[in-house]
């Protein structure tokens, strides 16, 4: 089997005690040639904690890179893309705890030069995910384990392994558009899977999800907002049959007249237009499959 090379990358934001806490688990991981791990980077994006000092001083042998401010996860992942030399990125939130053989069973997978990303299987949540297009809304849940590989709808940009560069010809994670957080790795699997690629969750590449991440440190309200406008923007830049794009303008002027303060999300959605309708072109341009195909599959 070929050797792969792969670069484990986690943004950081405040983390400091999780990140105390959990790299030593990556360490051992990265100790196991079988991962075939050559280097991790922690991309920290503007911390006000001592995430830096910490990393620094206990440890010296992961790679540091420093946003001077805070830029949101799609920012601080696409630069540690960026800086990786490895093959393969794997992305791991900083409350994600790999088992020490994690990779071993995924890079089988990579062998089809098809496969854009392969999901690790978060050990007592859901399996592989399933994506629908229902009341003119796209959306996602977790499927079923099983115990074999699944296709799946998308990755986890907090445990999931991308092969670097189809990252690249896609563009990385859509900063512009849908920072500082929330549905910029569907969006990138979306893209993926529009251009012919495929996504797979492997049920032995084992991680255990803490649930401790930094997102909790921001207001409930302001996440709430920040998810459905960015559910919005991707409907609005992904979806570009005209079929279901119809359907989408009824669904959304129902839910408008069932609830009027859904207007404030639109309007923080249209604030985003010219970046929009650029990459709406885009995916209208170079998408392979069409939209109705995609979900059928799911």
């Amino acid at each position: 089997m070929k050797n792969f090379t792969v670069s484990v990358v986690m943004p950081n934001f405040n983390g400091e005690k999780i990140l105390e806490k959990n790299i030593p688990f990556f360490l051992v991981a990265k100790d196991n040639p079988k991962n075939y791990i050559t280097e991790i980077i922690i991309v920290d994006d503007g911390s006000r904690d001592d995430s830096v000092k910490m990393i620094s001083s206990k440890f010296p042998q992961v790679k540091l890179i420093k946003h001077k401010i805070n830029r949101g996860f799609s920012a601080a992942v696409n630069t540690g893309v960026r800086a990786a030399k490895g093959d393969l990125i794997c992305l791991l939130n900083s409350d994600v705890v790999p088992e020490h053989n994690f990779l071993e069973n995924v890079f089988c997978h990579f062998l089809n030069t098809k496969i854009f990303a392969v999901s690790l299987n978060e050990i007592g949540d859901f399996g592989w995910a399933k994506g629908f297009f229902s009341d003119g809304f796209v959306g996602h849940s977790g499927g079923s384990k099983s115990v074999k590989p699944h296709d799946t709808f998308w990755v986890s940009g907090g445990s999931g392994v991308f092969r670097r560069n189809i990252w690249m010809e896609l563009g990385g994670m859509d900063e512009k558009l849908l920072s500082p957080f929330y549905w910029e790795d569907v969006d990138l699997c979306y893209r993926a899977l529009k251009r012919g690629y495929r996504l797979i969750w492997e049920p032995e590449a084992k991680v255990t999800h803490i649930h401790e991440s930094t997102i909790s440190l921001f207001p409930k309200k302001y996440v709430q907002r920040i998810h459905e406008r960015n559910q919005l923007l991707f409907i609005w830049k992904n979806i570009t049959s005209a079929n279901l794009f119809r359907k989408h303008l009824v669904g959304l002027t129902k839910r408008l007249v069932k609830h009027p303060g859904y207007m404030r999300i639109i309007f923080m959605a249209l604030g985003k237009i010219g970046i929009l309708i650029k990459a709406r072109n885009k995916e209208i341009k170079e998408a392979k499959i069409c939209d109705e195909i995609i979900f059928s599959r799911f």
